[in-house]
């Protein structure tokens, strides 16, 4: 159970980390390139939800381990 714990709270910190880093990717190309439309970041961020949705619960099903399984491996 602190296994499956411990593993949570590593996703919560890397989906924080990924966020940040996307947000700051996303300003940087409106700063200094050209704008985004907001549908664009409206779907980049909904790809990234669903990416984090499907590690948590690999996370979850996987036992803790952290470990996403790729069937195209």
């Amino acid at each position: 159970m602190a296994a499956m714990a411990i593993s949570v709270l590593w996703f919560l910190i890397g989906l924080i980390v990924l966020a940040g880093v996307i947000y700051l990717a996303i300003w940087v190309i409106e700063s200094f390139i050209w704008p985004i439309p907001e549908k664009v970041k409206q779907g980049i961020w909904v790809i990234v939800l669903l990416l984090a949705l499907i590690a948590l619960i690999s996370t979850l099903v996987g036992g803790g381990t952290g470990a996403i399984h790729f069937p195209f491996k």
